[in-house]
């Protein structure tokens, strides 16, 4: 896959976001405002800004978790917090993360108010039309902190390149299992922890390997096949086509100072052990 700007602008500004769902203290402070567990924690805070929706609208947008394990925390997260407190929670328990993060330094000077305002004119021409989880978090009120309102840009940014991801799995007929089963066959995540964090059974995995091999795009061992390896080539090209609609909006020399000034806050995320290697969250992009 080539490292194109839609493509290396994710890379750099991934592991900032990545902080909401990572980071000890959004658990924590879930927990404390009465959700249980991990899972309902992600689910809430994610969906927060859609509102009291219910599962199916939820898995729908998230896409490849397996809408069981959905229901199993929506619509009950929202009789613990209701989106609207779900969202002071998240912002809250980011700034706590953010401040821990970067004790050593990285307040206080202007490389961090510069990148704050560029991203949030990144975050402000990003596309959003079709693309239901970045209008709903571009709707929310701007945080006043420098280093929230990069937090804020960054989801905008990263929801709108997933929306366009959605987009371009549905397009290429690939069902969420489906999409599972081909990420992995790329050299993404095993199927085994994929499994355990999307909650698709063996049955339901083998039926979506099933089916690619019907359309010959899966072989008998379980490789794409080169129409397979096509198919999940235009998936993620279209994907970076899509994103890379708000850097062209953007333009050159913003989206090149953008990655500049975000690059060394990622490193110090990735060098902390932030974001685990096999994390399925972030394979959905990759």
């Amino acid at each position: 896959m080539t490292d194109n700007r839609a493509r290396r602008m994710w890379k750099t500004l991934e592991p900032y976001h990545a902080i909401t769902y990572f980071a000890p203290e959004t658990r924590q402070a879930t927990d404390a405002a009465g959700l249980k567990g991990g899972w309902m924690s992600y689910f809430g805070c994610r969906a927060a800004p859609l509102g009291a929706v219910g599962p199916e609208l939820v898995a729908a947008v998230f896409y490849n978790f397996h809408p069981a394990m959905v229901r199993r925390s929506i619509p009950d997260a929202w009789g613990y917090a209701t989106p609207e407190q779900l969202l002071d929670v998240r912002l809250t328990a980011v700034d706590a993360a953010i401040h821990r993060l970067f004790a050593e330094g990285g307040f206080g000077s202007g490389r961090l108010g510069r990148a704050a305002e560029v991203a949030r004119r990144a975050a402000e021409v990003a596309p959003v039309a079709g693309r239901p989880l970045a209008a709903a978090n571009s709707a929310l009120d701007w945080p006043t902190e420098p280093h929230l309102v990069l937090w804020q840009a960054t989801t905008i940014l990263r929801e709108s390149r997933g929306d366009g991801h959605v987009a371009a799995l549905v397009a290429a007929e690939l069902t969420p299992c489906q999409a599972l089963v081909t990420i992995s066959a790329a050299g993404g995540p095993a199927k085994e922890i994929l499994q355990l964090n999307r909650r698709w059974s063996d049955e339901e995995w083998a039926a979506a390997e099933d089916d690619l091999r019907t359309r010959g795009l899966l072989d008998a061992a379980g490789a794409l096949t080169d129409a397979g390896r096509t198919v999940r080539r235009q998936v993620e090209d279209t994907t970076d086509a899509l994103a890379d609609q708000g850097w062209r909006a953007l333009g050159d020399d913003l989206t090149a100072e953008l990655h500049d000034l975000v690059s060394p806050l990622s490193a110090v995320l990735m060098s902390a052990g932030l974001i685990p290697p096999d994390n399925p969250m972030a394979m959905r992009w990759d």
